[in-house]
Formats: C-alpha cells, structure tokens, sequence
C-alpha cells in the first residue's frame, strides 16, 4: 500500500518523459514473475465474520469517521474466486496477497480459527489452479488488537514470539503451495507512521503538528519498533530455514519503502544530506540484514535511542533474508536541513534525526505524482551497488487516481509501463531483479485515501450492492503486454482496450 507522503514539502515541476525502449514480455527473464498486490485489510472485507476479531487497523480506522474503514472493502473473502477469475483473464503470473493475522489466529497467540484457515487454503488452491503463484505477506499493519491491549504490540520484545508462532502456522500450513513469503511490509515506512509519524496504525507520536496522538513518543518508538521488526523477521526466518525449507524450498524475504532519491542541488552539504536519507531510509533496515550493523551515522545521530544488537541477534538478523521487497512509488530531491539546536532529543521525530528536507518532483499531493521512472532505476541501481546485489521482487508499484475517473486511466498505463521499461534497464545492467508487482489488482480500501482515490487495475463500483468489478485502460494494457499483443513502443495505448477479454461481473 502507499502509505507516506512527507508532511512538510516544497514543490518542484518537472516534465515526465518517455523513458525507455521498446520491449516486450519476452524481454524479461522466463522465471521472471509479473502479478499484482492486495493486502487483506483493504481488499477482504468481512471483519466480523467467520471468527475473525479486529486488529489495529479496525480500531485505527474507526477512531476517525472521515478516514472510511475496511468493513466491507472490495469484499475480497466473498468474492475471492471471482477475483481470481479475473487475474487468469488478465494474464497474471503471479498474487500478491496478506494474510489477516486475526482471522487465523484471533486471539493473536493459541487455537488457529478453522474459518479462516480454510478461507485462505480456498484462495490458494484457487491461485494454483489458474497457474497463478501465491507470493504472500505475513503482516501488512494488521497486528491483532489484544496483542496492542495486552503488551504494546511492536514496541515490546514479546512480539517477537507471538509473530513467530503466527509465521509458523502459516508455514505448516500453506507452506507445501506458498513458495514466496515476505514477513513484514514495508517496514521502514510502518516503523515512522505508525510509531514517529502517528498516521498509520496503531496511531502513536508525540511531536506531529498534523495528527492528534493520544499516546507515543516519536523520538524512541519507531527505532524501538523497527528493531523489534527486524528480530521478529529473523526470528521467522530462522524457524522457517530449520523446519520448513529443506522440504517446502521457499525463500522468505523483508519488505521495505523505497522513495527514488536525488541531492537537490550539487553543494556539499546537500550531496551529504543525500548520503545522510539513504543510510536513513534505506540502511536502518537493509545494513542490518546484509552486513549485522546499523549504518554509523545513525548511532552516532540518534546514540541511545537507537537500540543495540546483540552478538547473537546481530549474527541472527545479517543474512536472513533470501531477497528483499522494494515497494516504490515517487522520487524526491533532498537537501540539507538546519538542525536545530535548540530542540531537544525528546522533542525529536525521524525526519529531524534524518536532517533532510525532501522537495517532490512533479504533483505533491498526498495521492498524486508524476512518473519519474529513473528515480526508480536509480533505486535498483543503488540496491544492486550497496548491498551486494540481493535478490528483488518489486511488491508495489502503482498510480493513483480519482476513483470516479473511470476506466480510461491512460496515466496509470503511461506510469507501469515507464517503470517496467525502467526496471528492465536495470536488469540489464545487472540488478537481481525478480518480480513486479502493480498496485493494486482493483480498487481498494486506501487508508490514507479511503475510497476517493484508488490504485486498481479493475475498477470497483462500491455504490453497487454487488460491488461490481469492470477493467480499466490498464488492465487491458497490462494484460497486452503479458500475452505479448501489446507493442510497447508504438501502438497508441487507447486501442489496447479492444484487445482485452476480461469480463466485468454481474
């Protein structure tokens, strides 16, 4: 999901260009997997049914009646066959899907629910039988509300244990048709917006001027929060190459939120600061898992409120992940930002630690900007240089639009398609790219857009009882592409609608 739109931004208007050569599916790797994303808050629906208990997002959501919920949703846990129906028709190779921790295991920890067990064996089974590969998400924000009652949720140790029991039974479970996990979203961006921020579940800061916080303390949490994170990833994946691997051949992987990055201008200070939001927003969560240290300029930042790793931990966390999940949205420009010396470390959030400030290139709205497919190049660039070249599924990737702006979403055709020409060059310079996933396989539940804008390929008319699912430009254009009747480069993107078969439902 796009979760993080910076708060405090200047703007910068900048042309988008055609950026990249003609290309087909052909021109990609054979196990090369094209799909599409969901999360189970935004696209299942059905939160009090069949055993399921809420979770931080049902709570967050209802806190606040203008931020809509997901209730209802797309009413993915009804309409999941449909849905699938649909990906076959599209071509996909390949779902992206979460799985709602609370409908497996309601109280967070003990008796696994039998529902919802079988809710997700169903959509599986359903996905290999169209030919279609499960990569699936342990937790996408969705942390079960008793857990964030009992002890604090993510910033306590104890979930540590309670997230690799959950991952357990879902390996036990799906394991022998799941062959690609990835344990948490975007972890970087949930540690600062739900911990330093205050916008995303479970709602906590201390310093944010624009969202009433009851409880937080943005200058500890999210790095307490992040740790625990990266633990509980290691954790898991340490359960799963002991158990699970040598028989199910699965790779398990981390997530995190990648903003395309670029010094405003050529000063020193802002080549600094550029270096100074990588190790940020890139190394607080990547320089652990590739190399068992947080990046220096961090601990010499932040000192004590950056928590320590242990000899066994750090040996624990260096190397547990088989790949990483890039989510990638937007390019920014960065520069250097004055830090304040008056302001105290208690007073302190993550962008002020980070000491950058970020000028968007093109539309700054909070759901809205242009493509610039080599801030996204770049990224792959940088992830390929850095950090030893790891294996890469790019899990989201996506535009947003006006929900009501129909189906001819020739915008969002003109961003995939610049990004996956993006990516390809990339790849052929080398980067260990393996997947790419669109945001979103239809309109969703928006946390921070509700239902106003949407990312879908599928439109979804949520006024209709039936919420009825219609293809947009972009469906058809994704699916030209996949079956190889689309030419990328010449063929005027409007006719490749009358080349598409997918169907709408009744």
């Amino acid at each position: 999901m796009q979760s993080l739109s910076l708060l405090s931004v200047s703007v910068v208007i900048v042309l988008a260009v055609s950026y990249s050569d003609a290309f087909t599916r052909n021109d990609f790797p054979k196990d090369f997997l094209f799909g599409a994303a969901t999360s189970a808050y935004q696209w299942e629906g059905a939160v009090d049914e069949d055993g399921r208990t809420p979770s931080v997002w049902d709570t967050f959501s209802h806190s606040d009646n203008k931020k809509g919920d997901g209730d209802i949703a797309c009413d993915g846990y009804h309409k999941y066959q449909e849905d699938v129906k649909l990906m076959a028709e599209m071509g996909l190779e390949a779902f992206r899907f979460s799985i709602s921790w609370t409908r497996l295991i309601p109280n967070g920890r003990g008796p696994v629910n039998p529902k919802g067990l079988k809710f997700y064996k169903n959509l599986i089974k359903e996905l290999r039988s169209h030919g279609i590969e499960p990569h699936v998400t342990l937790y996408h924000y969705d942390l079960p509300q008793a857990l964030e009652d009992e002890y604090g949720g993510w910033i306590n140790r104890k979930i540590i244990e309670d997230f690799t029991s959950f991952a357990d039974v879902c390996f036990r479970e799906f394991g022998e048709d799941v062959k690609l996990w990835t344990t948490i979203n975007e972890a970087n961006i949930f540690a600062i917006g739900a911990y330093s921020e205050g916008f995303l579940p479970p709602g906590h800061c201390s310093t944010n001027t624009f969202v009433n916080c009851s409880t937080g303390n943005s200058s500890t949490e999210p790095y307490i929060a992040g740790h625990n994170l990266l633990l509980a990833h290691a954790s898991a994946s340490k359960l799963y190459r002991l158990k699970y691997k040598s028989k199910q051949r699965g790779s398990i992987g981390f997530s995190i939120y990648a903003y395309g990055l670029s010094p405003y201008t050529n000063s020193t200070d802002d080549e600094i600061a550029f270096q100074r939001a990588k190790d940020f927003l890139f190394g607080w969560m990547l320089k652990p898992l590739v190399y068992g240290e947080y990046p220096d300029v961090m601990k010499k930042t932040l000192g004590s409120r950056l928590p320590v790793f242990s000899e066994e931990e750090t040996e624990q966390v260096k190397g547990s992940s088989d790949f990483f999940g890039i989510i990638h949205y937007m390019t920014v420009y960065v520069t250097n930002s004055k830090p304040s010396p008056s302001l105290p470390p208690s007073n302190r959030e993550f962008f002020t630690d980070m000491g950058v400030d970020t000028i968007f290139i093109g539309n700054s709205s909070f759901f809205g900007w242009d493509a610039i497919p080599w801030g996204f190049e770049g990224v792959l660039e940088y992830l390929k240089q850095s950090y030893n070249n790891p294996p890469l599924y790019i899990l989201e990737n996506g535009l947003p639009m006006e929900h009501d702006s129909a189906l001819q979403d020739t915008p969002r055709v003109e961003y995939i398609q610049a990004y996956i020409g993006a990516m390809l060059n990339a790849i052929k310079n080398g980067s260990d790219t393996r997947g790419y996933f669109v945001w979103s396989m239809i309109d969703l539940y928006e946390l921070l857009a509700e239902y106003k804008n949407s990312f879908g390929l599928y439109y979804v008319n949520f006024s209709d009882p039936g919420l009825k699912r219609s293809p947009k430009l972009s469906a058809s254009w994704y699916s030209g592409f996949l079956k190889g009747t689309v030419d990328v480069a010449s063929q005027d993107i409007t006719q490749s609608q009358s080349n598409f078969s997918g169907s709408s439902s009744l």
